[in-house]
């Protein structure tokens, strides 16, 4: 278990050996180390050996996907590349601030770019929704198919971004139906063309619309939770918004020009991070 190869090495860490070039970084997953050592997939071992061709003593980084970092130095690199952890460390590369974006499934490859760019600026979770405006129809075996591609995106990233955390990336449900779970967040968002404040085009402006900045407290406490809501390609009906309004979500906009949906997201993410999370 990952929890016994932390005990063990916890109290040996170095950094390996000095190199010449910066030291390689992967995602696996935390039952691929056991008892000091560690076992590639399939995957990762054929890109250690076919493309980095990294030999037997050679160091790289071991990231278990929950915020540590495992230097193993190479032993074996056949099929299956295997090798002896050195020492661990604590990755501190995640926000203060845990934000989970809820985004409307757009069409073709955009989720891919949106949960790319969502992990990049450090959220905590991915919740894709379908809404009445959702133009993505598929059975619930190829949602769940779509939510592990969306997963890998976001390992990849993670594992680019140097994240030591990956954020996890649900199966597509019913806005409805997560709307109904209310779970708890110091400050629940969401983004529609309506609101006031917002740009021409999206009809007329609710009365209880505000901006972003009007939207947020001056402070949130270390730790907070922020849920962003972000509609499909059509936008968010009346109805989901006032559905939304009813369970405790803020109807913002973010001025005088419309976003896409695949930009929406990142760019308000972006704002939150720099006023409560680590964008310096």
């Amino acid at each position: 278990m990952v929890t016994g190869s932390l005990r063990a090495h916890r109290c040996r860490w170095r950094a390996g050996p000095p190199s010449s070039s910066p030291v390689r970084r992967f995602t696996i997953a935390p039952d691929r180390i056991r008892d000091g050592r560690v076992a590639f997939d399939r995957a990762e071992s054929r890109h250690l050996r076919r493309v980095l061709r990294l030999k037997p003593g050679d160091t790289v980084i071991a990231a278990d996907g929950a915020g540590h970092d495992f230097t193993v130095r190479l032993e074996d690199v056949g099929e299956t590349v295997t090798g002896t952890v050195l020492g661990v460390a604590r990755r501190d590369a995640e926000s203060p601030l845990r934000i989970t974006l809820v985004q409307s499934v757009p069409k073709g490859d955009k989720m891919e770019a949106i949960v790319r760019a969502a992990t990049e600026l450090g959220v905590a979770r991915v919740v894709p929704v379908t809404t009445e405006r959702t133009i993505v129809t598929l059975e619930p075996g190829r949602w769940r198919e779509r939510a592990r591609r969306w997963q890998r995106v976001a390992k990849e990233a993670a594992k680019q971004c140097g994240r030591g955390v990956i954020p996890p990336v649900d199966v597509p449900r019913p806005l409805g139906e997560f709307l109904a779970l209310d779970e708890p967040a110091e400050l629940r968002l969401c983004l529609w063309e309506g609101a006031a404040g917002q740009g021409q085009g999206g009809g007329q402006a609710l009365p209880f619309g505000t901006t972003l900045t009007q939207s947020l407290p001056p402070t949130l406490p270390q730790g907070a939770s922020i849920h962003l809501l972000i509609g499909p390609e059509g936008g968010l009906s009346r109805q989901e918004v006032e559905s939304g309004r009813a369970v405790g979500w803020r109807v913002i906009g973010v001025g005088p020009r419309i976003l896409r949906t695949e930009t929406a997201g990142p760019a308000i993410i972006a704002v939150l991070q720099s006023k409560f999370g680590d964008m310096d």
